[in-house]
């Protein structure tokens, strides 16, 4: 017996044998439910009863020896059939399979499914065109193809499909309407005075049956007392008919056929060691975290809206950032200048890194039902993203615009001032990054995520030492300061630039007092701001970024960790 919590399936036995076994029943009558349930992708809490495999119980790693197709396709687009197949079989398959067993497996499924025109064609995306929408099913089946115990369900099959049924299970509001051979249902219910008219469909007529449906149901009612005086009775609504139907089952001769041997499998269940080892997964951390890593990677590079145009952007914005502050001159304009600017290249590292909002909502479908097929742990689909999607996503333009802005600009002629700005970006990138996933992590629109996340820079930039001195703000409002990532990279720039400078050429500050009231030196600047200008006053501001990449990071590791996986 399964039983629901949300909505109550009683099952009250059954077994499904190598073969094809169809699951019928009209609209909520709970399949899906069941699929999902013998799947093991169901909650188990609010579970009740036991379901058993080659006689015995469910096993730790049966999501690996298993396979599911979900009813809205989930495969990679940017992939072809062929590197999608490959995914799963590198995977899913036993690691003591060599490469060139698995290469033989794959090419035999895609022989059998009819794949081998498109074996090599991109499955497309909404930017990419690629196979036909059957075809694209048939790669889904081919992911998941394991043994040959098929379960399924399926919304009236033709006649032509219904005759390649080797078991058959009706249900009905939760209710086990009949489960046996399909072959011998028609006359199941004939003995239960339902009979099927010539040309009838049998899948149809056993759907009116449960449905109440005239032709079926009053037919039969004619028939036992010659007239239809209890029409009247099925109108009222069909729980009496489901009732009815499901007692007659209770007693007829597949059920009991199927309860003894069911008693003598679970007989045979105590005595049994269990038919299959406890290993969660079929492959290494290791082995996971590199095909994790190399198909992200390809569909990095098979994906040029998101990455190519990027580096196109990020280019032609270096360019007019340049033209803009070209050639910063040391006087007090100087300041201005290098103050505005550094502020444009920290917010705009972190207004860029929101795209990172979409790495886990757009695949959070293909993650939920990767990781409950068995083919990787949440640690290795992490790491593997971040290292294959996120660290050259910001890695590349840090680089490409520091190259770029730092010589247009004519800062600090000096190298170790050029590469701690380009470490500066790029921490500043990450970190904004990390908390574009924290954010992110979990959510399903990409809309929502993104709000959030901008809404929290832009707060952020309050705090960050340009628009407003943070010296001035009250002390039960200044805490806010240290949760700011622009507060950080603003000020490593700033420290790392203006350290050293001079904006009064020509005037001797140690013998004219004007510089009392002004701004000569860079060190005056700092110390102005509330800058330390120390070698620390520098450094720390690297590690508060790292820190708050951590943070960040595990915050969004935990959140896809418990991330609600089950139906």
């Amino acid at each position: 017996m399964l039983v629901t919590s949300d909505f109550v399936l009683i099952c009250e036995s059954g077994i499904m044998r190598p073969g094809l076994n169809a699951i019928l029943g009209p609209t909520g009558g709970g399949k899906s439910s069941l699929l999902d349930i013998l799947a093991a992708r169901k909650d188990p809490h609010g579970l009740s009863g036991d379901v058993l495999v080659n006689g015995a119980p469910q096993p730790a790693n049966f999501k690996c020896n298993s396979g599911y197709v979900v009813q809205d396709d989930v495969v990679m687009g940017t992939l072809t059939v062929r590197e999608n197949l490959q995914f799963s079989a590198a995977l899913r398959l036993p690691s003591t399979m060599t490469n060139h067993e698995k290469n033989e497996r794959i090419n035999k499924v895609i022989q059998e499914l009819g794949l081998s025109k498109v074996a090599d064609s991109k499955v497309g995306t909404q930017f990419i065109r690629g196979v036909s929408g059957g075809e694209r099913k048939r790669t889904s089946i081919g992911m998941s193809k394991q043994g040959r115990t098929i379960i399924f369900s399926i919304h009236q099959p033709r006649y032509s499909i219904f005759k390649l049924f080797d078991s058959l299970t009706l249900l009905a509001s939760g209710r086990l309407m009949f489960h046996g051979p399909a072959q011998e249902a028609l006359g199941y219910f004939s003995s239960a005075g339902y009979h099927c008219e010539a040309y009838n469909n049998p899948a149809d007529f056993f759907l009116d049956i449960i449905n109440g449906d005239s032709s079926a149901v009053v037919l039969n009612r004619e028939n036992q007392d010659g007239e239809a005086k209890q029409t009247e009775e099925s109108s009222t609504g069909d729980t009496p008919l489901i009732e009815k139907l499901a007692e007659f089952y209770a007693c007829s001769t597949f059920f009991r056929e199927t309860q003894a041997e069911l008693d003598q499998l679970s007989g045979h269940q105590k005595k049994k060691s269990p038919a299959f080892k406890k290993i969660t997964y079929a492959t290494s951390f290791c082995h996971q975290l590199r095909w994790i890593s190399k198909r992200s990677f390809k569909n990095f590079l098979g994906n040029p809206q998101a990455s190519v145009a990027q580096l196109i952007v990020t280019v032609i914005l270096g360019l007019v950032i340049g033209a803009i502050f070209y050639d910063l001159k040391n006087d007090p304009t100087g300041i201005q200048n290098r103050s505005g600017v550094l502020f444009f290249l920290t917010t705009n590292q972190c207004f860029s890194s929101v795209s990172a909002v979409e790495l886990f909502v757009v695949e959070k479908k293909l993650f939920i039902h990767e990781y409950i097929s068995g083919y990787y742990r949440v640690s290795s689909y992490f790491f593997g993203k971040l290292i294959s999607d996120l660290l050259p996503m910001r890695l590349l333009p840090s680089v490409i615009f520091t190259c770029i802005t730092y010589f247009l600009l004519g800062l600090k002629p000096v190298v170790d001032a050029f590469f701690i700005m380009m470490l500066t970006l790029m921490m500043v990138a990450y970190s904004a990054s990390s908390m574009a996933l924290a954010v992110a992590a979990g959510q399903s629109v990409v809309s929502v995520a993104t709000l959030l996340t901008t809404i929290s820079f832009v707060f952020m930039m309050i705090f960050s030492g340009l628009l407003v001195n943070l010296r001035t703000i009250v002390p039960w409002l200044s805490w806010l300061q240290y949760f700011s990532i622009p507060r950080y990279g603003y000020t490593a720039l700033r420290h790392n630039e203006f350290l050293g400078l001079n904006f009064c050429p020509g005037l001797n500050v140690t013998r004219n007092g004007t510089c009392s009231y002004a701004i000569c030196t860079g060190e005056e600047f700092l110390l102005s701001q509330g800058i330390d200008i120390s070698r620390w006053g520098l450094w720390k501001n690297h590690v508060a970024l790292a820190c708050m990449t951590v943070i960040f990071l595990t915050i969004t590791y935990l959140k896809l960790l418990f991330l609600k996986k089950f139906s």
